[in-house]
């Protein structure tokens, strides 16, 4: 029982029925107290966000940048581009069926105008130290400085202020992260915007879900036709570690049974220690997936005019951010609020409702993340049969 209250997913239902509640019955005067809370919130978060970035982004950099070799490289860009086809997937099917399934269950008025407010008791502003692209350009110049440099008095700081950070998100965003959530739909609930919205939200949920199995099959198709081998009957090898990371909701947690699957499957030992660690901190298709649905669906949803060069450039961005997404549950967006919040112009509320969608189906993206893992260690075999590595290892040195 304790395992189930201290889950996140847990934490947010509750978080969002009680919001709900409260909004119908709760006086203005102490509904007025969650506002404040939520602006005090925002401003915290927003104040985190670029430190987040710097935090995480130059210490996998400058880890990644010593690791030399040829497998290095190909996972690296075999990892980037699942990400990046997962996010075009995604937004591919979602234009398409978007449009039509949300059709009539969509009142942009309802949803962004309202004749009441609620106002906090008091405001304190705190702006970040830089804006997120600045963190973002600050990171990858550090963290690939650092990766030339050896035994760096200056890498062994940001390893430890990388720690920091992940204690900040785990120990305090995590836990606050409900009662913002609640805040939040208190608020649209007293506005009158909340039942459009979650009767709009059970559907986007299931048609993610449907995606990122489409996903997951394409992806072993890719990786059958490397191997030479049936795609589902890798597929279905893997799945223990499918079932795993619904559990565990985490990437890193699933390793050892993704690794042991990977090898089953006929992985050469030495490629799936490397690659399959590799991949469970740069590989985050169905995290990318979930979080360009959702976007377009709350874009769509407020009437928010959604132009492809502008997504592009957003998934892109996202790819490389998602490196940075550490290993808790609910880690990977807070990594990529961000740039959400920078690049698409969502408030508060919306990146709120983004978090609350995301860790709903957290369990989904990091199980696609996980399986998917498998599938670009077999295409690695593929490439580098048994005794092509230490070929490819000694001609890198």
């Amino acid at each position: 029982m304790k395992k189930i209250t201290e889950n996140l997913l847990f934490k947010v239902i509750i978080a969002i029925i009680s919001g709900i509640l409260l909004g119908l019955y709760l006086p203005e005067s102490l509904g007025r107290i969650l506002t404040t809370y939520n602006f005090l919130f925002d401003q915290f978060l927003k104040f985190l966000i670029p430190l987040i970035i710097v935090g995480l982004i130059i210490p996998s950099i400058a880890q990644l940048g010593k690791t030399a070799g040829k497998l290095l490289l190909t996972t690296v860009l075999i990892a980037y581009g699942s990400t990046l086809f997962a996010g075009l997937f995604s937004y591919t099917v979602s234009m398409s069926i978007f449009p039509s399934l949300l059709q009539n269950q969509i009142n942009t008025e309802v949803i962004t105008e309202s004749t009441k407010t609620l106002s906090p008791y008091f405001t304190i502003e705190f702006p970040p130290l830089f804006d997120v692209m600045s963190a973002l350009v600050l990171a990858f110049c550090i963290g690939i400085g650092l990766s030339k440099l050896e035994n760096s008095a200056l890498e062994k700081v940001f390893i430890d202020f990388e720690k920091v950070i992940s204690f900040i998100i785990e120990k305090m965003i995590i836990p606050l992260l409900p009662f913002f959530i609640l805040g939040i739909f208190y608020d649209m609930t007293y506005t009158g915007k909340v039942f459009t919205i979650l009767h709009v939200f059970i559907k986007i949920i299931g048609i993610i879900f449907v995606i990122h199995i489409l996903l997951l099959v394409i992806q072993f198709i890719i990786a059958g036709i490397a191997s030479k081998q049936n795609p589902f009957k890798l597929l279905i090898g893997m799945l223990p570690a499918y079932f795993t990371a619904l559990g565990t909701q985490s990437s890193a947690a699933t390793i050892p049974v993704t690794l042991k699957q990977a090898k089953k499957l006929g992985v050469d030992e030495d490629i799936a220690n490397f690659s399959i660690p590799l991949c469970a901190t740069i590989h985050l298709a169905g995290s990318t997936l979930k979080i360009v649905a959702c976007v377009l669906a709350l874009m769509m949803m407020q009437g928010i005019p959604i132009d492809f060069v502008q997504m592009m450039g957003f998934i892109c961005m996202l790819g490389v951010t998602m490196i940075a997404a550490p290993g808790v549950p609910g880690g990977a967006i807070m990594a990529a609020i961000g740039i959400i919040g920078s690049m698409l112009g969502f408030n508060a509320e919306n990146q709120a409702l983004m978090i609350a969608l995301y860790i709903a189906m957290d369990s989904f993206g990091t199980a696609c993340n996980v399986t998917g893992d498998g599938a670009i260690a077999i295409v690695l075999n593929a490439i580098f049969k048994k005794g092509k590595i230490d070929q490819a290892q000694e001609a890198a040195a």
